[in-house]
Order: structure tokens, then C-alpha cells, then sequence
């Protein structure tokens, strides 16, 4: 593999998919802001203008930013990459760390400097999203101080987690011999699903509370529901996410049998309880068509064969030198291949980010048949509805736009494929812009 045809691959898709992300910001910006003066006639009745040009000027606020992270991410990762970054930070590791503590801990140590440094660089971005945009339409709630302990919590569970994680993908690497890649992949999968049964009940306790559902008649509404779809669930529990934002949300975690059905508590203050079941219907429409089982399959499909072609790449001098750095003569080279493929890939897969957004919206329409069959489509409209116009999410989004980046349809497509016409009678107008 030659180095120079790497590095104008790379170069290539780097530039094609900034050019094509800023195109697409743009256009979506554009469709919005020439939008913002009118509902849409599907809407007339149940969404008031001030609504519309709220969930409107959100939408725009959210593309400036999303324009310049664009921009500083490529840029970043040109930095980190041709431009030199990475090499330079592996030579010093390689003359400071490597020679007094040996050639993982140097590994594990160029992973952890890695992530480190970018986390800090991008740092300014997530906290003027959360204390300015989302600050200025209603949604935070954060306050500085529960916004670095939650950085501080993150990055000990990250850490806590991920270096053993990465230590022994890195032992395999490096002493399982040329199927290293399988080896690491069947690791990794029994990690991720490990991460399943786990994270219900070790790690989100760390940073929200939950308490079993305390409205009795609601309670028996939702296990009624489950009960008629075969459904079974370890507990039905409220978290409180209004201690972090307006947002709304309601889903399901844990594996098998610990499977846990989460309310936002903002939700439930939103919704009606007929309004709830409806939303949850739909959850259960996507374990019904076994969504979740084959997007699981699909991502661990996905990364199997990203793994054979990262235990092909990573015996290629031309794969480190066509990226920027130098491949290590004197210690392993296994962190520093994958970094460089952790960051060389998603300027290619970004080009069939389209795909998954099809299947994935194609996932929701199905589940949404399935609630209105199990619920009321009425009742999952006018959730959607205040959902919606709670989230300040645009009735008007560019076409295009749509077709690459949304994983749900937009409001109108959802709407006019729920059973008519009462999916689409007119609903009583919510303006709150502190709640969802």
C-alpha cells in the first residue's frame, strides 16, 4: 500500500464530506428561515406561529453552531492527522513513557492523551450549546456545577471502563497473531452486551435518579399494555432528566429479562395518560419487529468487518505514513493504528449515513402502526404534536436535508401516515417553552 495513495484518499473524503455537511447546513437553514413566517396548512390548527418561528429560530441556532463545529472537527482532524499531531504526540510518549513502563502502559497512555486532548478542545462547543442555546430557548436546567461534575463522572466511568477495555483489545492485538481482529470483535461484543445488562442498574444511577412509576392508575394502564403486546419488564421507572433539561423522552434499557421502561419526568408532565401509553405503544412496536435485535446485529456486523480491514491495514507502513504518522520501529504499533482508524473512517462511512437514516425511519413508521393499532393513533398524534412543538423541533425541514441526517420522519410524514382523520384533528395549542 502506497503512502501517497492513502493520503489523497483520505484527503479526498475528508474535504467531499465537509463540502457536502456544510451544503446540507445550509440548505436545511435556508428551508427553515424561508419557512419561518407560516405554518404549514397540516399544522393550522394546532400549531400557533409563535410556536412554529420558536422551533424555528432553534433550528437556526442550532445550524450556526452546527456549521463551525463542522468546520473545526475537519480541521481537527486534519490536524491530528497530515498535519502532524498524532505523530508528535507519540514520539514524546515514545521518549517518555515507553522507556520507563513499558510498551502498554505507553499504549494505554497515548489512547488516554488522545481522548483527553480532544475532549478539552471540544469542550467550548458543548458548553455554549448548553449554556447559551439551549439556555436561551428554555431547555437547560444545568447549572455550572452539575455540568462538571457530570464531566468529572463521565470521564471516571470512561476511564474505569474503557482502559481495561483497551488493555485487553491491545493484549489481543498483539498476541493472537493475524486473526488478532476476531479475537478483539467477539471481545468487544461481550463487552457491549455486558454494557447492557449493567448500565440500567450500576451506571445510570450515577447521574440520575429513578423511582418506580408512582401513579397507580397509569402503572396498571402501561403493564395492561405490555401485557396485551407480550411484553415483560423488570420495572417501570421515572427518571429525573427536568434536573438537565426540558427535553422530553421516554425508552427502554437493559437485556433480556432486566429490561426497564424509563419515563422522563417531563414527560409525564406533559403527557396525558392516554398520550403516554401511546408513546410507549410505539417503543414496544420496535421490540415487536425486533428493531432493536437487528440494528444490534447490524452494528456488530458493521464492526466485524471493520475489524478484518483494520487487521489488514494495520500491518501496512503505507496505512500510518499515508495518514501522517510514522509507525513505531521500536514499540507497538496496535494504539496507534487504531486511533488512525477511528478517525481515517468517518469521513468515508459518512456517504452511507443515508442508509441507516432510511431504515431507521423506516423502523418508526412501523412502530407507529403498531402503537395505533395497540393504542390510539389519535392519542400518539397529539403526543407527537407536543413533543414536537415541547422539543422545538421545525415542521419545515429541508427535504434533503431530511433524507441524509433524520433517524424519524418528520412530523408531517408521521402524521399523515397515522390513521385518519382523527390522527390529524385539531389539538389544543401549547406555547410553554420550559417544558416537554
Amino acid at each position: 500500500m502506497q503512502s501517497d495513495h492513502v493520503t489523497l484518499a483520505f484527503a479526498a473524503a475528508l474535504l467531499l464530506s465537509l463540502a457536502t455537511k456544510l451544503w446540507l447546513n445550509t440548505r436545511q437553514m435556508r428551508h427553515v428561515a424561508l419557512h419561518r413566517n407560516t405554518v404549514p396548512p397540516a399544522f393550522a390548527g394546532t400549531v400557533t406561529l409563535e410556536a412554529h418561528q420558536r422551533a424555528a429560530d432553534y433550528t437556526l441556532a442550532k445550524g450556526r453552531l452546527g456549521l463551525f463545529a463542522t468546520a473545526f472537527s475537519s480541521l481537527l482532524l486534519l490536524a491530528w492527522t497530515l498535519l502532524g499531531g498524532l505523530d508528535a504526540l507519540n514520539l514524546w510518549l515514545v521518549d517518555n513513557v515507553l522507556p520507563a513502563w513499558g510498551p502498554m502502559v505507553y499504549q494505554l497512555a497515548l489512547l488516554a492523551a488522545f481522548t483527553l486532548i480532544g475532549t478539552l478542545l471540544e469542550l467550548p462547543l458543548d458548553a455554549y450549546s448548553t449554556f447559551r442555546i439551549e439556555q436561551r430557548f428554555g431547555f437547560n436546567r444545568m447549572t455550572w456545577k452539575l455540568w462538571l461534575v457530570d464531566m468529572a463522572k463521565g470521564a471516571a466511568v470512561g476511564t474505569l471502563i474503557g482502559l481495561p477495555l483497551a488493555a485487553v483489545i491491545l493484549w489481543i492485538m498483539g498476541a493472537s497473531g493475524g486473526l488478532w481482529w476476531l479475537y478483539a470483535w467477539v471481545t468487544w461484543v461481550g463487552f457491549n452486551l455486558l454494557l447492557l445488562v449493567l448500565y440500567p442498574t450500576v451506571i445510570a444511577p450515577m447521574f440520575n435518579k429513578f423511582e418506580p412509576l408512582p401513579d397507580e392508575a397509569l402503572k396498571q394502564r402501561v403493564q395492561a399494555l405490555m401485557q396485551r403486546c407480550g411484553f415483560a419488564a423488570k420495572g417501570l421507572f421515572v427518571m429525573d432528566g427536568s434536573k438537565r433539561s426540558a427535553h422530553a423522552n421516554a425508552y427502554f434499557t437493559g437485556l433480556g429479562a432486566a429490561k426497564r421502561v424509563v419515563f422522563f419526568d417531563t414527560l409525564l408532565q406533559r403527557l396525558t395518560p392516554a398520550e403516554v401509553e401511546a408513546v410507549l405503544a410505539h417503543e414496544l412496536g420496535h421490540f415487536k419487529h425486533k428493531h432493536v435485535l437487528k440494528r444490534m446485529v447490524g452494528i456488530f456486523a458493521f464492526s466485524l468487518a471493520g475489524l478484518a480491514l483494520l487487521g489488514w491495514l494495520a500491518g501496512q507502513s503505507g496505512f500510518y505514513a499515508g495518514l501522517g504518522v510514522q509507525p513505531n520501529i521500536a514499540a507497538p504499533n496496535h494504539a496507534l493504528a487504531l486511533l488512525l482508524f477511528m478517525m481515517a473512517l468517518p469521513p468515508f462511512t459518512f456517504f452511507i449515513s443515508p442508509v441507516a437514516a432510511y431504515f431507521s425511519r423506516r423502523d418508526e413508521f412501523q412502530a407507529d402502526a403498531y402503537a395505533s393499532a395497540q393504542a390510539d393513533g389519535a392519542h400518539l398524534a397529539s403526543a407527537l404534536l407536543k413533543l414536537h412543538e415541547d422539543n422545538a423541533a421545525t415542521l419545515t425541514p429541508d427535504p434533503v436535508y431530511v433524507r441524509f441526517y433524520y433517524s424519524h420522519p418528520p412530523a408531517s410524514e408521521r402524521l399523515a401516515a397515522l390513521p385518519a382523520p382523527a390522527a390529524l384533528a385539531p389539538q389544543p395549542s401549547f406555547n410553554s417553552p420550559a417544558t416537554a
